[in-house]
């Protein structure tokens, strides 16, 4: 199908990822973030980086096509080369979530569900630390009114959004610094500038202009930046506990 680009207003077939006649992005093809695994080997390598527990834990079986209930799963069907990403019921019957020859997309979904109940055993992990001894509290709250002053006497970062620097548009999030070139946002050096920082900043979100695209319709954009209790730089931690008891075993997905 064609589409019209939003820049110059010449036609393109609907998939591709830039305009042919002005080299613009596509706006409406859905990019995959930095970092996000994109093939089941990437996605086993994000599993062992991020120090998950064994797969007879978490319940996520990745390249394994797992025949047990309470079970998600991919895997490559070697008889007819699709993806296959699946979740086993607690009754043993299993839900396809997706069958295709389309691997990115496949392990995308699975991704997104393992980062979902990464989540929600972070926050059952939290509740039950809240059961603390009376002492405890106490040193509990002292260390984090120590973390907060710490953090307020050191924090010098720069607010998260777009900036104007020497007519050239940048964006900062999670200490990393990105800039708007040739119709397309790529990652930067900390730009030279001088002043308070303050002054050049626009705003977090994106306001429709001419000079710049969001920068979440480009492949630098990460969906974890929108998540505030997700934290892509942290590991799953040894005194964590994974229970999958409380997961929805009895829906689709």
């Amino acid at each position: 199908m064609k589409i019209k680009c939003e820049y110059c207003e010449n036609y393109m077939d609907d998939s591709s990822e830039k305009c042919p006649s002005c080299g613009a992005p596509n706006m409406n093809i859905k990019r995959t973030g930095v970092g996000v695994p994109t093939t089941i080997d990437e996605l086993k390598q994000w599993y062992e980086e991020h120090n998950l527990p064994p797969y007879e834990t978490t319940r996520f079986f990745i390249g394994i096509n797992y025949d047990k209930p309470k079970a998600f799963g991919i895997y490559k069907d070697d008889k007819t080369g699709k993806f296959v990403v699946y979740k086993n019921k607690d009754t043993g019957a299993r839900a396809v979530r997706y069958e295709g020859t389309d691997e990115k997309y496949a392990v995308n979904e699975l991704y997104l569900k393992l980062k979902e109940e990464i989540k929600n055993q972070k926050n059952l992990n939290n509740k039950k630390g809240s059961g603390l001894k009376p002492y405890e509290k106490v040193i509990f709250y002292l260390l984090c009114i120590f973390m907060v002053v710490l953090f307020f006497i050191n924090n010098t970062h720069p607010d998260r959004g777009y900036y104007n620097i020497n007519d050239t548009e940048y964006y900062y999030v999670h200490g990393n610094w990105y800039v708007y070139d040739n119709y397309d946002w790529s990652p930067s050096s900390k730009p030279s500038y001088s002043g308070d920082l303050d002054d050049y900043f626009e705003g977090e979100d994106y306001q429709s202009t001419p000079d710049y695209t969001d920068i979440k319709q480009s492949d630098v954009y990460d969906e974890e930046w929108e998540s505030s209790d997700w934290d892509s730089d942290s590991s799953w931690g040894s005194g964590d506990s994974w229970d999958s008891g409380g997961t929805d075993w009895g829906s689709d997905w």
